[in-house]
């Protein structure tokens, strides 16, 4: 199909496309032509990914100065492999009308982990270690040994793409992880490298958030990407979350005690340098007092060395003389980790401002804020003079250094907390250190700076206008889209009481009771009875899904649930949860169907969807306020009440209504999915939280539906599913998707004009 959208020819692979398709188109095309950043709300199941990639594959066709690259951000690798499908049917399409090949490059970037074909590096069990093993094969060093010494191993993938590889760009097409490692296989290249260094010059490349987000990895990947490049940020209703995860660092006890063995084993190969080259390391010295940028010191290909939080201007300054020699430098790190150890000997919570912490520390043990700026770069710079390889061990010394580094360079939007136990285990003294980022603008105002167009881009986004407050930017457009539907797929209501007329809640105070927990129980029992094949259902946190559970086997609710349905439940093991989900699948597929007990913010809430006979119902336990007497959370509360107006009460109502309307979506993926959305908690029917539900679901859930018994929800679900089993044509399913292109545009013609005069 050939769309006009304001001028500009798009290909649709499709037959028919929906009119908030369209209206998506619309809206991104408009922010292109602003050069400006935008917020759009877009309804789960309706296409998003297809239009994103159908529009703006058309703008760079069309106006390739101005749109040179797409950099397409999601979660997880199912979901980057989703978007990687998507944009080859579109291609394909576009060599179907148009008889030649459109000569695009799109490719996914992942972890060495997901794209190693190394034998020797995929046999270690995580990424880290992945990470650490493929540096000791591919770093210089090791390689300049391996020309003189054939005994020492190194990676040939990574040797023959070197020589080889760069020499030979990839051909144009479109490559997931799969056919990245299968094109590494043939020709004996390395795919993560190959990957990376096909991003210069791909047009459309799909990664992870981190990729941009967090600065000790997007200096190493990102940094050559160009200022005409469009960043999409799809799912991003926690964005803020992951610029703050990314900001931040967490610091134990016995990440002190390793780290003192990191400076310990770091002197043992100093001195053996001392004894054999020594050259080596007085090289280093002299370079150090030109700055660490002009003296050119290499930035490894392992990302695990990389943490570029300083300024360049910073980089280009001398590097402090105290830390310039080795030794000295590894006497500086002890002496800053010992002064660690004086802070977690408390018995009492300590919570401090950078500055406050730095001007304790030089009163204490006379360490300046400028050497502590150095501190990442410096110990690169060792370890690369050292040219040490096993570099996974030295993981918590670079932690200290990133944190030494990140505590000196920001003195607002950052607090340190230190606390005498952990929360988990509150009768153990295990004291922890939080340095903790409260402005999630300091991570993402990069990238809002350094590219043009920055869509933002979700199911669940509203209320829409947080996010341009507590990310600080100016969008040129947001919006927020509704879902056209023939026939209503969605069922969407509140359940405020069980038959006994005692309220639903999961409030503090009513956690305990055992009327509450009987009638959760007694909803869910009744819903897996009338509802066919899988119930999804979310409680507010693992804590509190473990004592409900305890409750209904002693009630015996779980043997009534069991005698519908097999049941299954999400633990905090990922292995574990995986094998549940697998189960869950199959118990759905053969006709059996079941019941799966999850967490919002879990694993299950975030990257899974339900779509069809996998999910018909979802039931919302409770509202998932995050825990609220955490201290980490009540510094950010304060924050962006003071910088951004933002009430505490506002943002916790705001965050736990985008975590239940995620939960929500998940069994909604498409406009011939229908499913029951259960949110099962007098509070839901106060406007406060309704209001913050996205109007596609707000659209749908009527007055009469906010305050219903368990009784009413039941009936209502059966006249639902009643309507929803009755035969349909696709005609009827599609209903007024089936508009025509003539009959689209003058929708938007008209709604154009009546904004105009609306403005006037």
């Amino acid at each position: 199909m050939k769309l006009d959208i304001d001028g500009l020819q798009v290909y649709f692979p499709y037959d028919y496309i929906y009119p908030e398709q369209f209206t998506y188109m619309t809206e991104l095309k408009r922010s292109l032509d602003a050069k400006g950043h935008c917020a759009v709300e877009m309804p789960s199941g309706t296409g998003k990914t297809v239009s994103l990639l159908s529009l703006i594959i058309a703008y760079h066709m069309n106006k390739p100065l101005e749109v040179t690259k797409l950099i397409y951000c999601s979660r997880t690798v199912p979901e980057i492999e989703k978007v990687i499908e998507e944009l080859k049917h579109l291609l394909e399409y576009y060599k179907k009308e148009t008889g030649k090949d459109p000569n695009i490059l799109g490719l996914a970037l992942s972890s060495r982990k997901n794209l190693c074909i190394n034998p020797a590096v995929i046999k270690e069990r995580d990424g880290k270690s992945v990470d650490a093993k493929c540096h000791a094969l591919t770093t210089s060093f090791v390689r300049a040994r391996a020309q003189h010494d054939p005994t020492v191993e190194v990676c040939n993938y990574f040797e023959r793409f070197e020589t080889t590889g760069k020499e030979v760009p990839l051909p144009s097409g479109v490559y997931s992880l799969d056919d990245l490692k299968e094109y590494g296989r043939e020709h004996g290249w390395c795919p993560y490298f190959l990957a990376r260094y096909a991003i210069s010059h791909c047009n459309v490349v799909v990664y992870s958030y981190h990729y941009l987000l967090d600065p000790k990895i997007a200096d190493v990947v990102s940094k050559e990407l160009a200022k005409t490049s469009v960043v999409v940020f799809d799912e991003a209703h926690n964005i803020d979350n992951v610029c703050i995860d990314s900001m931040s660092v967490t610091i134990t006890r016995r990440t002190l005690d390793r780290c003192s063995q990191n400076i310990d084993t770091l002197n043992r190969s100093i001195q053996r340098i001392k004894d054999s080259d020594e050259e080596r390391l007085q090289e280093e010295y002299r370079r150090l007092v030109v700055g660490l940028r002009d003296a050119n010191v290499a930035r490894e290909t392992d990302i695990i060395l990389s943490n570029p939080v300083l300024p360049d201007e910073v980089l280009q300054e001398a590097v402090p003389g105290n830390i310039r020699n080795g030794v000295h430098f590894l006497a500086f790190m002890k002496r800053f980790v010992e002064y660690l150890k004086t802070r977690l000997r408390i018995q009492h919570v300590v919570s401090e401002t950078p500055p406050s912490f730095l001007k304790d520390c030089a009163g204490r043990v006379c360490i300046d804020r400028k050497p502590l700026r150095f501190c990442s770069e410096r110990l690169r710079s060792l370890i690369h003079t050292l040219q040490l390889t096993d570099i996974a061990d030295l993981s918590p010394l670079m932690l200290i250094s990133s944190f030494a580094t990140l505590v000196s360079t920001y003195t607002k939007g950052f607090v340190l907390i230190i606390e005498p136990f952990d929360d988990r285990t509150p009768t153990v003294p295990n004291p922890i250190l939080h340095f903790s980022c409260m402005d999630a603008s300091i991570a993402i105002k990069p990238v809002f700076d350094r590219f043009q167009t920055v869509i933002i881009t979700s199911g669940t986004l509203s209320p829409l206008e947080i996010y341009p407050k507590i990310l600080d930017f100016r969008p040129v457009n947001t919006a927020s889209l509704t879902m056209t539907l023939a026939r209503t797929c969605i069922c969407p209501m509140i359940v405020a009481k069980g038959n006994d007329q005692v309220a639903m809640t999961s409030k503090f105070e009513s956690r305990e009771d055992i009327a509450v927990m009987r009638n959760y129980g007694n909803l869910l029992v009744e819903m897996s009875s009338i509802v066919p094949d899988g119930v999804v259902c979310f409680f507010t946190s693992y804590t509190y899904m473990e004592t409900i559970v305890a409750a209904w086997y002693e009630q015996g609710i779980i043997d009534n649930i069991q005698k519908n349905k097999l049941l299954f439940i999400e633990t905090q093991d990922s292995a574990e949860t995986s094998l549940a989900l697998l189960n869950y699948q199959k118990a759905c597929e053969n006709g059996r169907g079941a019941v799966l007990l999850s967490v919002a913010r879990g694993k299950v809430s975030e990257g899974i969807d339900f779509d069809h006979h996998l999910g018909r119902c979802v039931i919302m336990f409770g509202v998932p306020y995050v825990y609220t007497q955490s201290r980490i959370l009540k510094a950010r509360l304060e924050y962006l009440r003071d910088q951004f107006q933002i009430r505490e009460n506002d943002f916790l109502t705001f965050d736990a209504m985008r975590h239940a309307a995620q939960c929500l979506g998940r069994v909604m993926r498409g406009k011939t999915d229908y499913g029951i959305m259960v949110l099962a908690d007098k509070r839901f029917g106060r406007y406060d939280k309704r209001g913050k539900l996205p109007k596609w679901i707000q659209e749908h859930l009527k007055d009469t539906m906010c305050s219903l018994s368990t009784d009413e929800a039941i009936q209502m679900s059966k006249r639902f599913l009643r309507q929803m089993a009755q035969p349909f044509t696709r005609e009827d399913q599609l209903g007024v998707s089936l508009l025509t292109l003539e009959q689209l545009q003058s929708v938007e013609q008209q709604k154009r004009v009546e904004s105009r005069a609306q403005q006037a």
